[in-house]
């Protein structure tokens, strides 16, 4: 199966997002990769975002440019993020990536595990 490309609505990396990347792979001398964006079970609510840098995607990603980074997300976790805006922010608490997934119906408050519809905890899933 060949790479799909992705439309750029189906996922948004914000330039402040896509600087941050830039700079962790200059930093790294890491050239020709790309930010892996993931979800596994786990977490708080259900299920837990990941990131990585990457060279190789794998034959079944999904591959969209923004702002002169590669975004690869595997088929299953397409699923759950599609829509979502990834973007990068500093304030007071700390800086780091942040994610807003419209197909979460919870989210935890540490803000790196969601739950769906299909997974929601009865009683609302947060930090332990």
């Amino acid at each position: 199966m060949a790479l799909t490309q992705i439309q750029a609505d189906e996922i948004t990396l914000t330039e402040s997002a896509a600087n941050a990347v830039k700079d962790m792979l200059a930093k790294r001398d890491l050239k020709d990769h790309g930010l892996r964006v993931y979800i596994s079970g786990g977490g708080c609510s259900g299920y837990q975002y990941g990131m990585a840098l990457e060279a190789e995607p794998r034959p079944s990603d999904f591959i969209t440019e923004q702002f002169g980074v590669k975004v690869i997300v595997d088929d299953v976790s397409m699923n759950y993020l599609n829509g979502v805006t990834i973007n990068y922010v500093e304030d007071v608490m700390g800086s780091g990536f942040k994610i807003d997934n419209p197909n979460a119906v919870s989210s935890c408050g540490c803000g790196h595990s969601f739950s769906t519809d299909e997974n929601a905890p009865a009683g609302g899933g947060g930090c332990h």
